[in-house]
């Protein structure tokens, strides 16, 4: 018997979606900046107490137009760590930035806080933070550092909207941070970001550069009598066609939320007393962390346990994936300075960490046939 394809990933776009696109549509505004953007600004800034929201194409962008905002220039260093998505990385090495890469705890797999000062030189002008999985980062002791040392904070919360570390969001904790609406996200418009500005002393400079270094945002509130080009920038407004599908998804976040949470619970619970027996972890969550219930992800045992279990899911129509490649590691990292043994826990769970079907949409009898069938598995 072939059973239907459960995909990794099925993005979480229906009617109301589409009908809130159409109204955007109808209304004749579809560039960026317009009446849907303005109402997720909104979301975002009460939702999570920041200073200011600004939507962006992207998380990337998010994070490029934060190096901007930060003045990054040839010969700074910014730490980072090595597990995480190549844009956490480039967005400051487009600004000439030098990587230091930083290696992560073995349990949340969050840049490790224990290591991070040794990593600090007086070139060192940014420390990002990844949120794995949604699950937070040990920011007090990363901010205590970043102070003392008077370094800037940029989180990169592209897993983390609505997670909480000590009960305060994260995206709250650094000068800056970036979001991501990307099709995988718990929220999405297929391709989006934000960036959140904590610290008032950049928001007035993010609305220029973010409008291609112009002040025409000033010039619509008529605060002045035209607009020009005052600072370096670059177009990172989506659509407020694009704005409208999200605004869509930020009001039903109870919902889908809900939804995440059962999901993420019933894997933990069907697999709990299996990975125990096999020695495979699942996710560590801190009790001062509360998650949004970003991924589900396994760790086995070594490469060849994973790739087999790779095949066994495959052969039943299970698509799982696994996730980061060891930066440091990676050709372009290799020219900054990377080598073998560096970040070795980065190094190890890079080859064993496996991500299981996860979204909005999955129902119940997928997950538990994704479970049943990672719990008939047998090595070759």
């Amino acid at each position: 018997m072939t059973h239907a394809l459960i995909p990794f990933n099925r993005p979480n776009m229906g009617a109301a979606e589409l009908a809130r696109m159409a109204q955007a549509v109808g209304s004749g505004y579809l560039s960026g900046d317009g009446p849907f953007t303005k109402q997720c600004h909104a979301f975002l800034e009460q939702t999570l107490g920041v200073h200011r929201a600004l939507l962006t194409t992207s998380c990337t962008d998010a994070l490029e137009l934060s190096a901007l905002l930060l003045n990054l220039a040839p010969g700074d260093e910014v730490i980072v760590p090595s597990f995480t998505f190549v844009s956490t990385v480039n967005a400051f090495v487009l600004r000439g930035a030098k990587p230091v890469f930083c290696d992560v705890r073995a349990d949340t797999l969050n840049l490790d806080e224990g290591q991070l000062e040794r990593h600090v030189t007086a070139r060192t002008k940014a420390i990002v933070v990844v949120h794995y999985a949604g699950v937070a980062c040990e920011m007090h002791p990363i901010l205590e550092i970043a102070g003392r040392h008077g370094i800037p904070v940029i989180e990169d919360n592209a897993h983390g909207l609505f997670g909480t570390y000590h009960g305060q969001q994260l995206g709250t904790f650094g000068c800056m941070a970036t979001q991501s609406f990307h099709d995988t996200k718990n929220f999405t418009c297929g391709e989006g970001g934000a960036l959140l500005i904590n610290d008032p002393q950049y928001a007035a400079r993010a609305e220029i550069v973010r409008e291609k270094g112009t002040d025409r945002s000033r010039f619509l509130r008529g605060q002045v009598d035209k607009y020009g080009w005052v600072d370096v920038g670059s177009s990172f407004l989506p659509s407020d066609i694009l704005a409208a599908a999200l605004s869509v998804q930020l009001d039903a976040r109870d919902e889908i939320q809900g939804k995440r949470q059962h999901l993420w619970t019933r894997y933990h619970d069907a697999l709990a007393t299996w990975g125990q027996q096999h020695g495979v972890t699942l996710p560590a969550v801190p009790a001062h962390c509360e998650q949004p219930y970003h991924m589900f992800y396994i760790m086995l045992h070594s490469l060849g346990h994973r790739q087999a279990l790779i095949r066994h899911l495959r052969a039943h129509n299970i698509v799982p994936a696994f996730h980061y490649l060891p930066l440091h590691l990676s050709p372009m990292g290799r020219t900054f300075g990377g080598a073998e043994g560096d970040c070795p826990v980065t190094e190890q769970v890079s080859d064993r960490l496996l991500r299981l079907p996860f979204f909005n949409t999955m129902t119940d009898a997928e997950l538990d046939r994704v479970a049943s069938t990672i719990r008939e598995f047998q090595q070759d």
